[in-house]
């Protein structure tokens, strides 16, 4: 409503209304030049008092009119039983998607607590986290357990929609064949036309740098050991299509100045070492860089050109979900930072074209298995699934 509208409606306003006379006003009521006008004389014009209280209603109506504007909006919320039956009904679903995603965890060596747990030789762990991390995404677990018979492995390979390679120690035997294997049938599946995404954290990162260099003695030594750091974005870096498309600025801005993140690692590469190597250049991008407690500088997470394969040096799922090292972030946006990280591998994992039979996929989810509490017998891990 315009400055011409509000003062017509204020004159007209006025003239509705009988001004009050100056016996029965108070002088507190009125404006400062009103107040010294009625005592300098009582015998004001009309026109005088009109201004007065043209002055006094323009506030008024602005406001009177801002609560029928919020009464107007509200006014259209309707209830479900005014809806049109055919305007409420929800979306059908992407045919192109798969609600019922499986995330493929592979298991490592040992029981995650040097021993303690169980010490069986064929013994090997999936730390509970990951399973968490992948579920508060909206996807389930079938563990991959690295030293079944390869038929057995490979068939429950083809019941996931997507990999989670985890952290840990082992880089050498049967545990770095089977990661291999695994990759390369990642690849295959992709060239097929199948889109299957991979992560891999910390110990996965290294072994994937290891696989995709050809060149087993690539890792260097770094001091990165129980410590919260931060993530800095390589020059020039495109994010779109990454795991940090989806972040929102201000937690991508809090990435590069605030300790988010957690790394616990004593190996990894440098990003001059990276770009020297043709194979990995040429296979990953760099996203980020960080710093070890020495001031040296290594890559912390990568991004296939062409695959959906995505590399962390870092550990995304601590921050929700362990607490027995003293250095993991907790905050609220470290948290989100785990959450955002797992929705993306899973929204990748539901552009996945398998579709396994059901009652497969029930028989081998980690649904199957108990995890056992270790937060006092473990080495920073809260509760592990054992497989023996």
């Amino acid at each position: 409503m315009d400055q011409f509208q509000l003062q017509t409606m204020s004159n007209d306003a006025v003239s509705r209304s009988s001004p009050p006379s100056s016996s029965s006003s108070p002088a507190s009521d009125m404006p400062n030049d009103a107040v010294s006008t009625h005592a300098s004389s009582s015998s004001a014009s009309p026109s005088r008092f009109s201004d007065i209280w043209n002055y006094l209603w323009v506030p008024l109506l602005i406001s009177y009119s801002k609560e029928l504007s919020v009464a107007k909006a509200q006014s259209t919320i309707l209830l479900p039983s005014q809806l049109d039956p055919d305007s409420s009904r929800c979306a059908a679903p992407n045919p192109k998607l798969n609600y019922r995603p499986v995330i493929g965890i592979l298991s490592h060596p040992g029981d995650g607590a040097s021993g303690r747990l169980s010490n069986a030789t064929n013994a090997s762990y999936i730390a509970a986290s990951y399973v968490k991390f992948v579920e508060s995404a909206g996807a389930r677990v079938i563990p991959l357990i690295y030293n079944e018979p390869p038929e057995i492995l490979f068939e429950k390979l083809n019941l996931v929609n997507g990999v989670l390679f985890t952290g840990g120690w082992a880089k050498t035997g049967l545990y770095y064949k089977v990661v291999e294997a695994i990759y390369k049938r990642i690849l295959a599946k992709n060239d097929a036309g199948d889109h299957f995404p991979l992560y891999a954290i910390c110990l996965g990162f290294e072994l994937l740098t290891m696989i995709i260099s050809k060149d087993r003695n690539i890792l260097e030594a770094f001091n990165a050991t129980d410590q919260a750091s931060t993530l800095q974005f390589m020059e020039n870096t495109h994010i779109e299509g990454t795991v940090f498309q989806r972040f929102p600025p201000d937690l991508l801005n809090k990435l590069s100045t605030d300790c988010l993140v957690m790394q616990n690692h004593r190996y990894g590469i440098s990003p001059e070492r990276f770009q020297e190597n043709q194979n990995l250049s040429s296979f990953f991008k760099i996203l980020t860089a960080s710093t070890d407690e020495d001031n040296k500088v290594y890559v912390s997470t990568v991004h296939a050109h062409s695959y959906p394969v995505t590399a962390f040096q870092w550990h995304p799922e601590k921050n929700a979900f362990e607490w027995g090292l003293s250095m993991i972030p907790h905050s609220e946006d470290a948290v989100q930072v785990t959450q955002h990280v797992a929705n993306f591998l899973v929204s990748e994992a539901r552009k996945s074209l398998n579709r396994p039979p059901a009652g497969k996929v029930l028989d081998n989810l980690i649904y199957n298995y108990s995890p056992t509490y270790c937060g006092k017998a473990g080495k920073g891990y809260d509760e592990v699934y054992i497989f023996t």
